[in-house]
């Protein structure tokens, strides 16, 4: 059993079977994309939101399964398409993006 604070990135690829070919092809880009980029900061935000895992404490089911069967299983049991799904992440992308926008502005 291996838990961490957020999702970890070092999972992305091994969430690529559990939808269908256009997840898979999702989570192919995202994989590609070097670390500290920001489409991968989206993805981690994305699954900590929908694992829930700013509220994983370590004597929770959740914790005894680790991060990998948590992110697993999270992707398999939600409802929606893989379209609502990646429509989830462009959200999640688009705030991070706007976050960025924020801070890197210069004070007026």
């Amino acid at each position: 059993m291996h838990t961490e604070l957020l999702f970890p990135p070092r999972l992305i690829p091994l969430l690529a079977d559990v939808r269908g070919k256009k997840w898979q092809a999702f989570i192919e880009t995202i994989n590609k994309k070097t670390i500290g980029d920001i489409e991968r900061k989206a993805f981690v935000l994305l699954m900590a939101r929908l694992a829930g895992c700013v509220t994983c404490q370590g004597d929770t089911w959740r914790a005894h399964q680790g991060c990998e069967q948590c992110a697993r299983q999270t992707i398999k049991k939600f409802r929606g398409t893989d379209d609502e799904l990646i429509q989830l992440f462009e959200t999640c992308l688009q705030e991070i993006k706007s976050l960025v926008q924020l801070t890197t502005a210069e004070p007026g």
